[in-house]
């Protein structure tokens, strides 16, 4: 199946669509189709270019008597909303989060030289979320033991926190959906904030 990427009317990815709902919405004029240098085209437009371009990266849609491309990007006209979702908290994640740093230490590590450390232990009451789970050494690790930092003299030279949350563009990235490169600079508009499926 050939996928559409879908704009807001900024021009900021939201996800992805069938080629023929991308063409139903922009026969009904509820989006316009963007090429790689951000030219919309109503769907008369969008038409007419098809009828003399001879090659298109998505191909065509043929019926009896006409043809047309299949858009690889759409923007919807009156959608202005972006998605956000809220980071998962996965072992990745908080490792990622953190930078690969003891939140205690403050050095770098590899992730298999890495502990997941509540900050108020689970024993005593300490919930595993964002504002209580650290990422710490084995050596750091063993020191705290089911103490809180205070008791057990050590420094959070790493607060705890919650990470920004992030566009929900999971759908776009999904390992099912090629890329194809004109999709490719909206995608790295948002690189930085693009949370990416495990």
């Amino acid at each position: 199946m050939t996928h559409v990427l879908v704009l807001n009317k900024h021009f900021v990815a939201i996800s992805v669509t069938s080629w023929r709902k991308a063409i139903k919405l922009v026969y009904l004029e509820h989006a316009d189709v963007v090429d790689e240098e951000y030219r919309t085209y109503s769907f008369k437009d969008w038409f007419e270019l098809s009828q003399v371009i001879r090659e298109h990266p998505a191909g065509f849609v043929h019926t009896p008597k006409f043809r047309i491309a299949i858009p690889e990007v759409i923007a919807l006209k009156y959608y202005e909303k972006i998605r956000f979702e809220e980071p998962r908290l996965t072992r990745k994640n908080i490792y990622e989060h953190y930078g690969y740093r003891c939140c205690y230490c403050g050095k770098k590590f590899s992730s298999d030289k890495l502990n997941i450390d509540h900050v108020l232990p689970r024993s005593r009451g300490g919930k595993t979320e964002w504002n209580n789970v650290v990422t710490s050494c084995v050596e750091c690790n063993l020191k705290k033991g089911n103490k809180t930092p205070h008791e057990a003299g050590m420094r959070l030279v790493i607060p705890p926190s919650k990470p920004q949350r992030r566009l929900k563009l999971s759908l776009v990235l999904n390992s099912n959906v090629r890329i194809p490169t004109s999709w490719q600079k909206f995608i790295d508009n948002l690189y930085w904030n693009i949370e990416l499926e495990e």
